[in-house]
């Protein structure tokens, strides 16, 4: 009997014990919800930027490639030997300067013996001409000793042209590509010596589509820039439109020409141009960065200044959808959507929601450019 009392007594002590638990963990329950409503998220940083309203002037951007004005890779036109190569790789050359000699002992021997012949045959005809004017021999021996002088004359001439071909020459002032032949070595027609390449101008072509013919024109100025010296820009013009549209893709060679007294513009480099027009046109112009760009449509963060429950002023980002146009540097032109002096969000949109309390500190902003160039560490 005693033991069914203490069990009914160990019962209800933990039927208490449990209820107090129970208590207890409701009411930390209650308190982190209450906790959780009255919690109010801390502010976001971001950095804010001005929607300005600017003029841009008017151009058409392509991408392509640089085209010496002469270029030519130098060959052997006759079979030979290397005995001399007057050139470095890489050096600039001048029109008509030596840049390699063939073996030409042959063709030299070859031409004393006919320039001996012409000789001669020089003062027979002379001789034959005394002779008929004398009428001491027949016209058909003047006719042959004639036709004997010119064969000879002929002769020399063909040795000297032989022995020219055999003396490489620059055709015009350029840069010389690294050499492909050595000392010795025995060519055959048609064999590679160097690339020969005029830098000074440089020609870049690209493509435009058919639509641009109306606003192209010869001596309309181009910029261009590449990668490979992203701190430096050159300005040149037009020099051809190409008369013929391509018929599969619907676009127009363009060359344009531009200075290059450095030589740091090399032919076959990949540029990008864009041809200026006088023409200028009015945008609001925000930072690229301040634009979520998704599928269902591109918006930004416009703050406004509004007040908190407690009626203290605030500021908070408000989703905005716009239409965005043309991209140029760490700008993009908003066509509709914002007016100009708002304020929008530049950088740390993704992590904000509409009606987010947020913070701005532009201390450590980067400033947005038209025409962006890399600083230096």
């Amino acid at each position: 009997m005693k033991s069914k009392k203490q069990w009914a007594v160990f019962a209800v002590g933990l039927v208490v014990v449990l209820a107090i638990l129970v208590g207890v963990k409701a009411g930390q329950i209650v308190t982190m919800v209450r906790a959780g409503e009255a919690f109010v998220p801390p502010p976001e940083s971001v950095t804010s930027a001005k929607v300005e309203a600017t003029e841009w002037e008017a151009s058409r951007a392509a991408v392509g490639s640089l085209v010496a004005v002469q270029g030519v890779t130098l060959a052997a036109e006759l079979p030979g030997t290397v005995r001399q190569i007057a050139f470095e790789s890489g050096s600039n050359v001048r029109r008509g300067q030596v840049l390699v000699r063939f073996d030409t002992s042959a063709e030299e021997a070859q031409l004393a013996a006919a320039t001996a012949d012409a000789a001669l045959a020089k003062v027979n005809l002379e001789r034959a001409q005394r002779l008929r004017q004398g009428e001491a021999n027949a016209q058909a021996d003047l006719d042959a000793a004639d036709a004997k002088a010119k064969q000879a004359d002929a002769t020399v001439r063909n040795l000297q042209a032989i022995i020219a071909k055999k003396t490489i020459r620059a055709p015009f002032d350029g840069r010389i590509s690294i050499r492909q032949v050595e000392l010795g070595q025995v060519v055959s027609p048609g064999s590679p010596i160097a690339s020969l390449q005029s830098v000074t101008p440089i020609h870049a072509d690209f493509w435009l589509p058919q639509q641009a013919l109306v606003d192209l024109a010869a001596g309309q100025k181009v910029r261009l820039r590449t990668d490979t010296f992203p701190r430096a820009d050159w300005t040149g013009e037009i020099t051809t439109v190409n008369p013929e549209v391509d018929p599969v893709t619907r676009n127009v060679r363009v060359r344009a020409t531009f200075p290059n007294k450095d030589g740091r513009l090399r032919p076959g480099m990949f540029v990008n141009v864009a041809v200026l027009s006088a023409d200028k046109h009015k945008v609001l112009a925000i930072p690229a960065t301040a634009v979520m760009f998704a599928p269902y449509g591109d918006s930004v963060y416009v703050i406004e200044q509004k007040k908190d429950a407690n009626g203290k002023p605030t500021l908070v980002a408000r989703q905005q959808f716009v239409r965005t146009g043309e991209r140029r540097g760490d700008l993009v032109a908003v066509l509709d959507g914002l007016k100009g002096g708002e304020t929008v969000v530049s950088s740390g949109v993704f992590k904000l929601r509409n009606g987010a309390a947020v913070a701005v500190n532009d201390s450590l902003a980067p400033r947005a450019q038209l025409a962006p160039k890399p600083t230096e560490n």
